[in-house]
Formats: structure tokens, C-alpha cells, sequence
């Protein structure tokens, strides 16, 4: 039986199950890896392949489904925190670091971590790199917080070796005290051609989207709450149209929210039954939804609108391409099985 149909079977006991047993049928089975390090960032390349990056400078990659786990981070950098990760396959991957002023760098590996390059590190005092995403193998862009009122695109088209800062007038102005969470590599998502920013802190949430490879965006709200810490922390589309918002506000009580748009991001609904607290991040599994916080884990059977809690453990971040990987607080990575 394909590993996605017993998931699939797994969800489904998920979505029968009666409202008080919290956790039927799926769960996280963590992989040791030796790591303490806070990792909100990873890259799951295949069910062998995966790479996950955090605090400490740590990069880590397996490429045997997690049963073992290698540092394989840049030289002379405990002092960074590597908040994203994309890797195209074992041998190839580019790391962000975020951080104020040049503590925002990004390295890229063609070895499987053995030797890295720096290829981008920010030269202004206010900057900050949030998250990173790329198109494909050569595209890819990072989006920094706003500068001069407004946010910040950068772009490679040489898988990582390069980058441009995009010219700003493409992109709406900033509210006042808006930027994006740098909680999970998640504030950014592509596909095709297209890409959408989660944001928060001004007086709305917003998800901002462009359709022509990050050269001009639009903003729209969202009905997430929004404060200094709260809004979008991470955005996923299944396809151009159907998209899933997370977030909510990381300080206690924790409180979670989550919407859904239909049409690639020009309206957002609140979901009818929310996450059962804050949520970093997000992914689409299938036609499924699963969302991870420090709080626990859910899952949505239709595009986001309901949730129920199927996990309390602590994840930051979230990838399914095909299986699903989690990694978090004091090195923890998972992968979902039911």
C-alpha cells in the first residue's frame, strides 16, 4: 500500500473521530538527531532526503529518513541563526540566516554541506531577512523587512549563487509597524509563477501576492488578528488559487488563527473552526492541511476551514512534498505517520 494512501486512511479516522479524543490515528515519529539547537528551518527534498537548519549556525541533513543526521553547517558561524533552508537535492542547498544588520547572510552548498559560499549578506543596519523561497532550481527570492516603507524582495536566477535587491516600486507601502515573522521559513510561498508574503504587526494582517515573479505585488487583508506579536506567520497554496493563512499571536495565551482564500489571495475568510493555538507553519498534503505550532500540530480535511488537533508536541515548521517532515525547539524533527 503507497505511504499516501495509508496517510490518507489516517486523516480520515481523524476527521470520524469523536471530539474528545485529541490525537486518533496520526502522529509524529521523531528522529533523534542529536542536535539542541531551535530549528525553523527545513527543506523536505524526498522521504530519504531532508535538511533542517536553526540556531547556533546548525545545519543538519539525513539522507536515509532521518534514521541518522549530520552537522554539516557553514564554518565559523555559531553565532547565526539559519531560519530557512532550500535544498533541490542531497548535494545542493542554500541557507538563510536572519539576524539584524549582516547577521542576514545566505550561504549556498554543491556538496552535501562539505563547503559552503557566502552569497548575499546585508549591508544595512535595519535590515532583516525573513524567508526564502524559491521557483525552481535557478529562482528564487527572499523577502527582507521593510526598508524606506516598504518591504524587501531579493532575487537569484542562478539557484542561490547571486542576488539582486528588486527595485521597490512594485511593492505597496508598509503600514505602520508591519513586517513578516522570521518564525519558520513560512512567510513566503511560491508557485509557478506566482508568490504571496504573510505579514503582521500593522494595523492588518496581510497576505501580499504577485503574479509575475516578485517584481509587483498586491496586499490584501486578512482576518487574522495583528499586533506587534501577531498576523500571518505562514502562507501555502495548493495550486494558484487555494490558499491556507496560519498564525495568530505567539505570546500567552498563545492564541491560534487561520483563513482560507479560493481565489490566489485577492480575499480571505476566516476558517469556521480555528487551530488549537499558535501556528508557524503550514502545508498542503495532498488536498489536507497540516499546521504546526509550539503548542501542538492540526490537520484539515477541507481547505483549512476546520481543524482538529491531532498532536501536542512542539514544531516550528512544517514540509510536505510528499512525506511530511516537522522540526522545532531543542532539535526536533519528525515525520508524520499514521
Amino acid at each position: 500500500m503507497r505511504w499516501t494512501t495509508v496517510i490518507a486512511a489516517a486523516l480520515l479516522a481523524v476527521a470520524m473521530a469523536a471530539p474528545a479524543d485529541a490525537r486518533p490515528g496520526l502522529g509524529w515519529r521523531l528522529h533523534p538527531t542529536g542536535s539542541d539547537a531551535r530549528l525553523r528551518g527545513l527543506s523536505a527534498v524526498s522521504p530519504l532526503v531532508a535538511w533542517a537548519s536553526g540556531s547556533g549556525g546548525t545545519v543538519l541533513r539525513t539522507t536515509d529518513g532521518g534514521r541518522t543526521w549530520a552537522q554539516v553547517g557553514p564554518p565559523n558561524t555559531s553565532t547565526l541563526d539559519f531560519r530557512d533552508i532550500e535544498a533541490f537535492d542531497a548535494s545542493h542547498a542554500v541557507a538563510m540566516a536572519a539576524g539584524e544588520g549582516d547577521s542576514s547572510r545566505v550561504y549556498r552548498t554543491d556538496d552535501g554541506g562539505r563547503s559552503w559560499r557566502l552569497t548575499q549578506a546585508n549591508t544595512l543596519p535595519t535590515g532583516f531577512y525573513d524567508c526564502m523561497a524559491f521557483f525552481d532550481d535557478r529562482h528564487g527570492l527572499i523577502l527582507g523587512d521593510p526598508q524606506n516603507g516598504r518591504f524587501e524582495i531579493l532575487a537569484t536566477d542562478d539557484g542561490g549563487r547571486s542576488w539582486r535587491i528588486l527595485p521597490s516600486d512594485g511593492m505597496p507601502p508598509a503600514q505602520e509597524g508591519e513586517a513578516a515573522f522570521a518564525a519558520s521559513g513560512e512567510c513566503l510561498a511560491v508557485r509557478g509563477r506566482d508568490a504571496w508574503i504573510g505579514s503582521g504587526g500593522g494595523a492588518d494582517s496581510r497576505v501580499y501576492h504577485s503574479t509575475d515573479g516578485g517584481r509587483t505585488w498586491h496586499a490584501t487583508a486578512t482576518p487574522l488578528p495583528s499586533n506587534g506579536s501577531s498576523g500571518v506567520f505562514a502562507v501555502a497554496f495548493r495550486d494558484r488559487d487555494h490558499g491556507v493563512a496560519v498564525g495568530g499571536d505567539y505570546k500567552p495565551p498563545n492564541a491560534g488563527a487561520a483563513a482560507t482564500s479560493r481565489d490566489g489571495g485577492r480575499t480571505w475568510s476566516a476558517s469556521a473552526a480555528t487551530v488549537g493555538g499558535y501556528r508557524s507553519g503550514v502545508a498542503w498534503l495532498g488536498s489536507a492541511v497540516i499546521a504546526v505550532g509550539p503548542t501542538g500540530s492540526d490537520v484539515s480535511l477541507d481547505g483549512g476551514q476546520h481543524w482538529r488537533t491531532f498532536d501536542s508536541g512542539s514544531f516550528d515548521t512544517v514540509d510536505c512534498p510528499d512525506v511530511c517532515w516537522a522540526a522545532g525547539e531543542k532539535g526536533r524533527i519528525a515525520t508524520l505517520m499514521p
